[in-house]
């Protein structure tokens, strides 16, 4: 059964406001990479060590305090940043940036970030693209759009001259969010065709690109795309959520059904569950052929 045009322009309006980690109609969703990045070598804070040589073990320890007491760690950092130059300066607002975005002070955490690019040597450019990257998703994530795009620009500048393809993927990903927010979906979807040719095990850039495709009505396009994150994440309840927004802007009301289903059994709490469980209800039970 198609739907209703009462049914679909509701539905519709929703849906336009989905995506990953979705917070509001005019984003690809508030980004939580600062936090809850999956593991990747070129972003890893060891690797990050590495590059700054640091002398001592304080980075590996302040990071360690800021899963127990966040609002410490952001203090010592603060006063560390103070008393240090060069490389040490540098680690003091790397931490003070990750312990600021754990306290959700998003302006101390862009700043801090910011600080700790500048500082960093220009022939250090994998290493300034993960602190502008940072700061750029701290600058997203306190609704400063213009400012992470600007930003995130540079970001994606520095990581071309890293020539690492993930850190590239992950800059491009970045930015386009930032696009969208600023209203730019041609260049957001250039920006997410760099990432996934670049990394196309990118689960993440391949939901965004099957979410903006989809807002721009692209439909088989958004198929495609959103076939292929659920290859790569088959149980992903935002990866479920999408492809069942998907199907039903595409007239498949049983597979968008099943798509939801699946989100509810996957991850039963949450937003991406209730926003299942509120299109499912918006769909209504599923009519029985005539007999």
């Amino acid at each position: 059964m198609l739907l209703t045009a009462t049914l679909i322009a509701p539905l519709l309006a929703t849906a336009l406001q989905v995506g990953p980690n979705s917070s509001g109609p005019d984003t690809l969703g508030t980004p939580d990479e600062l936090l809850d990045r999956p593991p990747r070598d070129d972003l890893s804070e060891d690797r990050l060590e590495d590059t700054l040589d640091p002398k001592s073990q304080w980075l590996a320890e302040c990071l360690d305090l800021i899963a127990e007491d966040p609002a410490r760690a952001h203090s010592q950092a603060q006063i560390k940043r103070n008393e240090t130059i060069g490389d040490e300066r540098i680690l003091a607002n790397h931490c003070l940036g990750l312990a600021a975005t754990e306290l959700v002070l998003w302006d101390d955490a862009v700043t801090a970030f910011i600080e700790a690019r500048d500082e960093t040597p220009e022939d250090e450019p994998s290493a300034r693209a993960r602190f502008g990257a940072m700061a750029g998703n701290a600058a997203l994530a306190s609704g400063a759009t213009g400012l992470a795009l600007t930003i995130l620009r540079i970001a994606r500048d520095d990581a071309k001259r890293s020539a690492a393809a993930p850190l590239q993927a992950i800059a491009a990903s970045d930015l386009a969010r930032a696009m969208v927010a600023q209203d730019m979906p041609a260049q957001a979807l250039a920006e997410l065709e760099v990432a996934t040719s670049l990394q196309p095990e990118r689960a993440d850039a391949w939901l965004l690109k099957a979410t903006l495709l989809r807002r721009l009505e692209r439909l088989d396009e958004a198929q495609t795309a959103i076939e292929r994150a659920s290859e790569l994440m088959p149980t992903d309840a935002e990866v479920g959520l999408e492809a069942g927004v998907i199907a039903v802007l595409s007239g498949r009301e049983e597979a968008a059904r099943q798509s939801w289903k699946s989100v509810i059994e996957i991850a039963p709490d949450g937003a991406t569950a209730d926003a299942a469980r509120a299109y499912l209800e918006q769909l209504g039970p599923p009519v029985e052929p005539a007999v």
